[in-house]
């Protein structure tokens, strides 16, 4: 009877299906923690420490797959002082094929050059009006052949943490329409097209449009955006260059004698205002040097200008440059930067009104001193 048992059990194990790789759970964990050096030339008290160092964030990423359904999050600690913490992306996704995905939740907004409009730690001028590295709630398609690149999506509402006709909460990771405006309904598309032999020219065009829900007059007003947008990058060559220009309107649905110039827009703990009309004209430049040490393995070198229009009246123009150097030291990526700003809430001693009137008659340019250095594992 032994025998009979054993021959049945090789029979019935060499007849069972295959176990698929995609029907094998799969779990990659990461994240990263990092310091900040800054020596901002507006503050006297901190021209007289010698700067501030201290904490910047600890994160968390997690990367999951089973039975072809992927997840990808990324939960983000700050001090309370900036927002403290919240979720800066995540979603669900379904690849069809290896050129095209599905992605339903948190996740970045196809516009403009990504995933990032930059090369350093202060991103460029679109990010703090919203329009680069943005992640809001929706579903978002791409498909991708090689030469061809387009994403659609809709999203449904910004990075929303506070539900009903509350105000949105400014603690989050990129900028979006805050204070009495709530985003909704919002669609994207972008399309990208590549060049040369080796696909390192890359030509785009973006379009947005939503709503903007007021919480006071319970109505819905509109906005818009486009941009057009050249990016070189190859793994054959040292250099890097981004170019974009972009306009955007927001015409909120304030109540009658409330018409505004502006919408408050908020991220990282604290809102500010934006005018509701302007172009941003961006331009950036890389090189990598290759560095063969135990410690060093390469340094890049960047410059990233931004210039932004804004078209509402008696609304001082702003501007801002980054110069600096990122080095790469195994796990550790270490940015110093040069981070100079003209009417820039980040960058000068103006907040709350540094992108719409500025400081008229008193603008000058500032420069914050940056290092920022972490350790991603």
């Amino acid at each position: 009877m032994l025998p009979l048992l054993l021959v049945f059990s090789k029979v019935s194990l060499a007849q069972a299906p295959e176990e698929k790789p995609e029907d094998k759970p799969m779990l990659k964990l990461g994240g990263a923690l990092r310091f900040n050096y800054n020596l901002s030339t507006w503050k006297k008290d901190q021209l007289e420490r010698g700067g501030d160092f201290g904490f910047d964030l600890f994160r968390i990423n997690a990367e999951a797959a089973y039975k072809g359904i992927k997840l990808n999050a990324e939960f983000r600690h700050y001090s309370q002082a900036f927002g403290g913490a919240f979720l800066k992306q995540g979603w669900f996704q379904y690849d069809f094929d290896e050129g095209s995905q599905l992605q339903v939740g948190l996740n970045q907004v196809p516009f403009g050059i990504q995933q990032y409009n930059s090369n350093n730690w202060f991103f460029n001028m679109t990010y703090y009006v919203g329009f680069e590295d943005d992640h809001d709630m929706g579903v978002k398609y791409i498909r991708d052949s090689g030469r061809w690149q387009w994403q659609a999506a809709y999203y449904k509402s910004a990075e929303e943490f506070v539900f009903g006709l509350a105000e949105p909460s400014p603690n989050r990771y990129s900028y979006d329409v805050t204070g009495r405006n709530k985003e909704n309904n919002q669609l994207d598309f972008k399309l990208v097209r590549r060049l040369g032999d080796s696909l390192a020219h890359e030509i785009g065009y973006s379009l947005q449009g939503g709503l903007l829900y007021n919480i006071d007059t319970e109505r819905n007003g509109t906005r818009y955006a486009g941009a057009v947008h050249y990016e070189y990058k190859s793994s054959h060559s040292p250099w890097n260059i981004k170019l974009q220009a972009m306009l955007y309107r927001f015409q909120p649905a304030y109540a009658d004698g409330a018409d505004l110039d502006f919408v408050e827009m908020g991220a990282y703990g604290a809102n500010y205002n934006v005018a509701n009309r302007g172009e941003i004209y961006t331009a950036g430049i890389a090189y990598h040097i290759p560095v063969e040490t135990k410690l060093l393995q390469g340094i890049d070198l960047y410059n990233n200008y931004g210039y932004y229009n804004k078209r509402e009246s008696d609304y001082e123009n702003a501007h801002m440059n980054v110069l600096g150097a990122l080095f790469t030291a195994g796990p550790m990526y270490i940015y110093t930067d040069a981070a100079f700003g003209y009417n820039h809430p980040w960058l000068g001693p103006e907040w709350t009104n540094a992108f719409t009137t500025g400081t008229p008659g008193d603008t000058k340019w500032h420069m914050r001193f940056n290092i920022n250095m972490g350790y991603y594992f």
